[in-house]
């Protein structure tokens, strides 16, 4: 049973992939880091000795911090949000738990760099519609919950990344883009080591949709037909980005928790 101020393996990885997820420092020392340089989904990595730096970014939102073994590191670094009103828990036996649970993990070398502000920033065609909302979801969901999305017309997309350091994703001739049959959510998929069920069926259900092979999955026609809607209803792209998290967080939830589950009308009546 976790002490008082500490979340459990189990408990955090419910949380990783939704809109409640807290935000993750990892604390583990450089010379621990080298020895394992992966990530739980979402974390950053913070020097513990300068925790107190994070007090202002972390006002008001639920944080989970973890070093090593989730010991005098982890403690000494919940107790010091703590002071400061921060509301902190320490993942209950740190990374090594995490690690040995088998929960994804997400290697330090496939990050992108992060600007000034420490927030990842990418960069892509205008008026996206599939593939091109389903990576902003995932990188905000399970890599930089604070990653900026830029949208320029197609033709000025090496360009903007070039001059303003803005990784480019989803055209044609980059990393990060279709491989073969497969689409630009898969790649990060394979790139970020995400590897589960729930988002493997979530890709079939996207590849479905971007590549218009609506065979693939019963849903990817809803999911082409929901996304066409939506930048019909948006103008602005960011707006409809931000609109379309709420599409793949329930597509996401469906498919983690509830692809078994049928719905049947009318129901049966009591004398039947």
């Amino acid at each position: 049973m976790p002490a008082p101020n500490e979340i459990t393996v189990t408990q955090l990885a419910r949380l990783v992939g939704t809109p409640a997820a807290p935000v993750i420092v990892d604390l583990r020392t450089d010379e621990d880091f080298a020895a394992d340089p992966d990530l739980v989904p979402t974390a950053f990595r913070h020097p513990f000795d300068a925790i107190a730096d994070l007090v202002p970014r972390l006002a008001d939102l639920p944080v989970v911090v973890y070093c090593q073994k989730g010991r005098k590191l982890s403690q000494g670094a919940m107790a010091i949000l703590r002071t400061h009103g921060v509301a902190a828990e320490v993942l209950e036996g740190g990374h090594f738990a995490w690690r040995d649970s088998g929960e994804m993990r997400v290697p330090a070398a496939s990050l992108t760099p992060r600007d000034a502000s420490g927030s990842t920033v990418w960069v892509t065609r205008h008026r996206p519609k599939i593939d091109r909302m389903a990576c902003p979801w995932l990188i905000r969901r399970f890599v930089d919950p604070a990653a900026r999305f830029l949208f320029v017309p197609p033709a000025d997309v090496l360009m903007v990344a070039e001059r303003f350091s803005a990784t480019p994703f989803d055209v044609e001739e980059v990393f990060w883009s279709h491989r073969g049959e497969r689409c630009t959510f898969d790649t990060m998929l394979d790139e970020f080591g995400l590897d589960s069920a729930p988002l493997a069926r979530l890709a079939t259900i996207v590849r479905g949709a971007d590549t218009n092979r609506l065979d693939l999955a019963p849903q990817s026609a809803g999911l082409l037909a929901a996304s066409l809607g939506l930048s019909r209803m948006y103008r602005d792209d960011i707006a409809q980005i931000e609109a379309g998290m709420l599409l793949y967080d329930a597509f996401y939830r469906w498919a983690r928790d509830a692809s078994d589950e049928q719905h049947d009308w009318p129901q049966p009546s009591a004398g039947a």
